[in-house]
């Protein structure tokens, strides 16, 4: 599958028609990673912000001084780092790779610039990324609670 494609079936850009996709494929960098590599540390600063292309990112808060949890996992065509694109930009938990992974980033200062350039699309990619940040928000809290029937209530 090719960027476009990935790009087209990820939970950012879904949304976004194909003069857009297009435009976003354009500013995204394809990397790889080992298992097992810190791609964003909670409490650090994030300047980009990823696509998964093929693999899996676990998602894992730090509970304590030598304690950490893992609250969720992402996998193909999720995002993840959703702070490099909100205010002050630091990392909310871990991002560890549990495998192989490939992805497409994009630097802040790229993808802010692209949504200011054209403030219709902007508007869909950062309504997608406030889904994308509730859902996780959501999930982390039941899974810390404990709970596993939530009602949304």
């Amino acid at each position: 599958m090719n960027k476009f494609e990935i790009l087209k079936r990820s939970d950012l850009f879904r949304t976004l028609d194909e003069d857009e996709l297009a435009l976003v494929a354009a500013i995204g960098d394809e990397l790889e990673f080992d298992a097992g590599v810190n791609i964003c540390k909670q409490g650090t600063l994030l300047d980009k912000i990823y696509v998964i292309r093929e693999g899996t990112v676990a998602i894992i808060l730090e509970v304590g001084p030598m304690a950490e949890r893992q609250v969720q996992a992402a996998t193909d065509f999720e995002s993840f780092g959703w702070v490099a694109m909100i205010a002050p930009y630091t990392c909310t938990a871990n991002a560890r790779t549990l495998e192989k992974t490939k992805v497409i980033a994009f630097t802040h200062d790229q993808l802010y610039g692209l949504c200011t350039a054209r403030p219709d699309m902007g508007f869909k990619i950062l309504k997608a990324l406030a889904g994308v940040m509730s859902g996780r928000l959501r999930q982390a809290y039941t899974q810390l609670l404990g709970v596993t029937g939530a009602d949304g209530h």
